[in-house]
C-alpha cells in the first residue's frame, strides 16, 4: 500500500503544472518554448480550481510573458540594426543620385542631337555619343528605383519597428498585471486553500444574484438616460461586497462587455494602475459624477482570478464617486430593480433593459 501510495505522489508530481511548465525551459529557441507554455497554459483546466493551481497558472503565465517580451526585445534589436543600415543605404544612394542628376543634366544640355551631330566628327561618333547618354539615363533610372525601394522598405520597417515597440508595451503591462495578480491572490488567500476556495464561491455567489435578478426583477418603468436609479452602497456585505462601490456592467447578446466603448471618454483616477487616466471612447455618460475613482477595470485585473466562471475576468467596472453617491441612467431603457442572497447577505440589485438585447447592470446599491 505504501508502494502504490509513493508511486501515485510520484506521478502527480511528475505531471503537476508546475513541473510541465520547468520542463519548457529545456526546449530550443524562444517560440518553442513560449509553444510549450501555451501548451502547459491549456491543459490547465480544472487544475485553476485549486490555490496550488492557480498559482501555477500564473506562474506559467508569467513565465511566458517574460520570454515574449525577451522575444519581441530581440525582435526590435534586430530591426533596428537593419534600420541602421538602411539609414546608411539611404544617404548614400541620395547623394549619389543628386550628384549623377546634375551631370546628367549637363551632359544632356551639351549633347542633345543637334550639337552632337555638329560636334562629332564622324556619324559614328555621334551614334557612340548617343548610346552613352542613353546608357547613363538607364543608369539613373536604375538608381533611382534602388532609392524608391529603400525609402519604402525603410519606412516599412519604421512601422514594423513602431508595432513591435506598441507590442512590448502591452506586453509589459500584461507582466505587471500578471504580478501584480499572483500577489494578490496570495496575499487575499493567505496561501490557504479554504480562503481561495470561499473566495471563488462568493464571486460564483455574485454571479448567481444577478441570473436570478434576471429572472425575479421587479419593472420599475422607462427612465431615460440621467435620470437618478440609485445609490451607490455596500448591500451584499460581508458576503458579497467589501466596501461601498458600484459595480457597473455591460452585457451585449447576454454576453459580458466591456463598457469603454459605450461611455464617453474621461479622466479619471486610476486606482487599479495608478494615475489619472482618459478611459471611454463611445457616447454614454458615466453613471456616477466627477471625480470618479476607478478601483477595478474590465478584463484581467489583479483581482479578476476569482472569477473563475468568465475566465478570470472581471465582468465590469468597479468605481466610486468623490461628489455624489447618485447613480444615473447612461441611456433610455426600461429599469428593474431586485434584491437577491449573495452568500450570508442580500445584495442589490439594478438593470436597465436598453433593447436591442442590450442590458446595464448596478450592484452593490442601497
Amino acid at each position: 500500500m505504501n508502494f502504490l501510495l509513493a508511486v501515485f505522489l510520484l506521478l502527480i508530481n511528475l505531471f503537476s503544472p508546475s513541473v510541465m511548465a520547468a520542463e519548457c525551459d529545456d526546449k530550443g529557441d524562444v517560440n518553442q518554448k513560449i509553444s510549450c507554455l501555451e501548451g502547459v497554459l491549456g491543459k490547465l483546466g480544472d487544475e485553476k480550481k485549486t490555490l496550488s493551481g492557480q498559482i501555477a497558472a500564473f506562474d506559467a503565465q508569467i513565465r511566458l510573458t517574460t520570454l515574449k517580451i525577451s522575444h519581441t526585445e530581440e525582435q526590435i534589436a534586430l530591426l533596428s540594426g537593419r534600420i541602421d543600415q538602411l539609414e546608411g543605404s539611404l544617404t548614400s544612394l541620395t547623394v549619389a543620385y543628386e550628384e549623377r542628376v546634375v551631370e546628367t543634366y549637363k551632359l544632356s544640355r551639351v549633347e542633345d542631337s543637334f550639337l552632337m551631330l555638329l560636334s562629332a566628327s564622324d556619324l559614328d561618333e555621334a551614334v557612340s555619343r548617343f548610346h552613352y547618354l542613353k546608357k547613363i539615363q538607364e543608369a539613373d533610372k536604375t538608381l533611382l528605383d534602388r532609392l524608391k525601394n529603400a525609402q519604402n522598405t525603410y519606412k516599412d520597417e519604421k512601422v514594423d519597428q513602431e508595432s513591435l515597440q506598441e507590442e512590448l508595451s502591452r506586453q509589459k503591462a500584461n507582466l505587471d498585471t500578471q504580478k501584480a495578480a499572483k500577489n494578490a491572490l496570495l496575499a487575499q488567500t493567505k496561501n490557504n486553500e479554504k480562503q481561495y476556495q470561499s473566495l471563488l464561491a462568493i464571486a460564483l455567489a455574485e454571479k448567481a444574484a444577478i441570473e436570478r435578478a434576471l429572472v425575479s426583477g421587479v419593472k420599475v418603468g422607462p427612465v431615460k438616460a440621467g435620470d437618478p436609479i440609485a445609490l451607490i452602497g455596500n448591500s451584499g456585505y460581508p458576503s458579497c461586497s467589501t466596501g461601498k462601490h458600484l459595480h457597473f456592467e455591460v452585457r451585449k447578446n447576454n454576453t459580458w462587455t466591456d463598457p469603454s466603448p459605450y461611455l464617453q471618454n474621461k479622466s479619471v483616477n486610476d486606482e487599479q494602475d495608478g494615475g489619472t487616466r482618459a478611459i471611454g471612447s463611445g457616447s454614454w455618460p458615466w453613471p456616477i459624477s466627477d471625480t470618479i475613482r476607478l478601483t477595478q477595470h474590465y478584463g484581467k485585473t489583479p483581482y479578476s482570478w476569482r472569477y473563475a466562471y468568465s475566465g478570470g475576468i472581471h465582468t465590469g467596472f468597479d468605481m466610486v464617486s468623490t461628489g455624489s453617491d447618485v447613480i444615473k441612467a447612461p441611456a433610455d431603457g426600461n429599469l428593474y430593480k431586485s434584491s437577491e442572497k449573495c452568500g450570508s447577505s442580500t445584495i442589490n440589485v439594478v438593470y436597465i433593459d436598453h433593447g436591442n438585447d442590450l442590458l446595464t447592470f448596478y450592484l452593490h446599491v442601497q
